[in-house]
């Protein structure tokens, strides 16, 4: 189930259900150590008698606070005659998940309420030897296991401290779980329990008809009992509405960093940019790892999730965050590059958030013969986005230490990892992590690794060695012509496989990502090639089902709803076609195509901004992850690209003087 409401803080994250259930609770890494199970903290209400488990009975929206990381989410019960309209954050300096709860009879008689918060840690990912205690000291209920604690806290009537509580075990019969001991209002007040465990904490209200009631709940995150508890002391001395509003606050100024002229696009674009900066932001840890995508609810499908850093989704982010004006988020991204680069130049297939190497099945052995299990794109897209961002922060001194050890040593490799021959870059794994052989996407990467490599050797006065690493990237280009590029079909080939100048195998399916070939420089977008290239991308992929918007490439099998189309919509794919129509654009007819897949995207999204990787080709229903980072960075590249060419066109007839400005603080000057 898709992950409506993520929010986090660099360290800690946690994410929402459809059904306003928290089911992720990640912690001290941004993907790592999901410490959560199964089942969901559950959200209960008992009133006069009658009880009720969120979702169950209650009608519910799902938005945040514009421009915060902050939920606003509304629940109505006309069962219990309740509302419930909760701001739900992670404050944005400390470790702390905060909950604020403003209940509203509705109903014409009095009524009694207990609201009721279940907590199901399975501490370092299972529930094995938890513990879940009362601490009168604190007034609290703490988890632990090791070095992983969380203390749960509430306050109300003007007052902190939990009144209501129970723990016990679950999941081992006859023990479905503590959760149980809500159901009829009254918590058994159990002190401790070990082994595998949950707990349940309570607030009691009493409402007269049309009254309302405001309360807090929180979790504090800390690697000791300590470090909780001052969390805790935090939030009582600052106010827990205190806390709330300083975030609110904070993610407010965030999101308006760059001040870019929205008046230049419809509202549902503007919002969902500035919605992606802040989602993207949840994805990322603070040691840099930009993150695929947090949704346990992967496991279900494959045993494993999308919670690692792949270099080259890493890369194409923070190539996005770079253009909305966020270079230190990136700088911290290039810096653990540099880290992880292995030492002859190229990045593994995939890494977890702390950084250290992850699950893959990419061999090392391939048909009996040994390989480097890489996919090369990964490695020359960081070169790429790098240079992407020296070009506009032109930050000589954070580039400096990556100089030799990062850029030098990845441009060396993507030099010396070409056949002697042909000059294409030697076989590696695709960008969809599927085929082995000499692909074009790779192919068009690696040259702009190599171009990028070869800007920042110039400009640390080693021309020569520009000079080389520009040639390199030109005789790739050349052996693009030659060997890719399938003059009958008048399209660039997915992948070939070759034996010297032999082309042995030739994979004609039409693919998306044939949109490197130019997004790199390899090309530009109005070259003849190109066009016919992505007109038939157009032609073959786009989906003439409701949903719209186009397949990852023909016959896709992942995830697929049905035969019949070529496969799900994929919101990446859709947007490389609106990038392409920027890029290529002559007219404004152009441009206005581009938008209506911008709109397309916006349209698309989920009530709270959230993009997932893929769509039901009918419903429009979410399928695999969300949020996949990759589709916000898309999104926001995209529109930045959008309004940079609007601008770039819209020129006075007379004078060739700009008629609209990028920026607002420009425009309103």
């Amino acid at each position: 189930m898709a992950r409506d409401i993520p929010l986090g803080n660099g360290r800690l994250l946690v994410a929402f259900d459809r059904d306003y259930q928290l089911r992720d609770f990640y912690f001290p890494h941004i993907g790592q150590e999901n410490h959560t199970g199964r089942d969901p903290f559950r959200l209960g209400v008992w009133s006069n008698g009658a009880f009720s488990w969120v979702p169950d009975e209650w009608d519910i929206t799902l938005d945040y606070l514009d421009d915060t990381m902050v939920t606003d989410v509304g629940l109505i019960s006309a069962v219990l005659g309740l509302s419930m309209r909760f701001n739900d954050m992670v404050d944005f300096h400390e470790n702390i998940f905060l909950r604020k709860l403003v209940l509203t009879n509705t109903s014409d008689v009095q009524r009694e309420v207990r609201v009721f918060f279940a907590q199901d840690f399975h501490i370092y990912g299972n529930d094995i030897g938890d513990t879940a205690v009362f601490r009168p000291d604190t007034g609290s209920v703490v988890h632990y296991k090791d070095k992983r604690y969380f203390l749960v806290n509430v306050f109300y009537d003007g007052t902190g401290g939990v009144r209501g509580f129970a723990t016990g075990h679950k999941e081992h019969a006859p023990y479905k779980g503590t959760w149980k001991d809500a159901e009829d209002g009254v918590l058994s007040c159990n002190p401790i329990a070990q082994g595998s465990v949950d707990s349940v904490v309570s607030i009691n209200m009493s409402l007269g008809p049309g009254e309302s009631e405001e309360a807090y709940y929180w979790i504090c995150a800390g690697k000791s009992l300590s470090e909780v508890t001052a969390l805790n002391s935090k939030v009582l001395i600052k106010t827990p509405n205190r806390i709330l509003k300083r975030t609110t606050d904070y993610w407010k100024l965030w999101a308006d960093k760059e001040k870019l002229n929205f008046r230049l696009l419809p509202e549902n674009i503007s919002s969902l940019y500035r919605r992606s900066l802040l989602i993207m932001r949840t994805q990322i840890d603070d040691n840099g790892s930009i993150i695929a995508a947090n949704d346990s609810s992967a496991v279900a499908f494959n045993r494993d999730t999308y919670s690692y850093m792949w270099p080259r989704d890493g890369a194409l982010s923070a190539y996005a965050l770079d253009m909305a004006g966020y270079p230190e988020v990136t700088r911290a991204f290039f810096a653990l590059s540099e880290r992880l680069i292995e030492k002859k130049g190229f990045f593994m297939h995939k890494y977890n958030p702390s950084g250290t190497t992850a699950s893959s099945w990419h061999p090392w052995v391939l048909n009996g013969k040994t390989q480097l299990p890489i996919q090369e794109d990964e490695t020359a897209l960081v070169i790429w986005a790098l240079w992407a961002h020296y070009r506009k922060y032109k930050d000589i001194e954070f580039i400096k230490p990556l100089y030799r050890s990062l850029i030098k040593n990845a441009a060396d490799m993507m030099m010396s990892f070409r056949d002697p021959v042909t000059g294409l870059p030697l076989p590696s794994y695709d960008l969809w992590e599927e085929s082995h052989g000499i692909h074009t996407f790779t192919v068009a990467a690696v040259y702009g690794g190599l171009m990028g490599a070869a800007g920042f050797t110039r400009a640390f006065g080693e021309g020569t060695l520009a000079d080389e690493y520009e040639a390199g990237a030109r005789s790739i280009q050349e052996a693009m012509d030659k060997y890719l590029y399938l003059e009958d079909e008048k399209c660039f080939a997915r992948m070939i496989t070759m034996k010297g100048e032999e082309v042995l195998t030739v994979d004609r399916t039409v693919d998306a990502s044939l949109f490197g070939v130019f997004a790199f420089g390899a090309y530009e977008a109005g070259d003849d090639k190109v066009a016919s290239t992505m007109g038939q991308v157009y032609d073959k992929l786009h989906l003439n089902s409701p949903s719209g918007g186009l397949a990852r490439y023909e016959n896709d099998g992942y995830y697929r709803v049905d035969g019949k189309t070529t496969g799900n919509p994929w919101f990446i794919t859709t947007l490389w076609m609106a990038w392409y129509y920027i890029d290529s654009a002559v007219d404004m007819e152009g441009l206005e195509r581009a938008l209506e897949l911008l709109k397309w995207t916006a349209d698309r999204a989920l009530p709270s901004g959230v993009l997932s990787e893929q769509i039901d080709p009918y419903t429009n229903q979410p399928l695999s992850v969300s949020p996949l980072t990759w589709s916000h960075a898309t999104f926001v590249t995209v529109v930045h690209k959008y309004l940079k060419r609007l601008v770039e066109m819209e020129r006075c007839p007379s004078c060739g003087a700009q008629v609209h400005s990028k920026f607002a603080q420009m425009d309103e000057s």
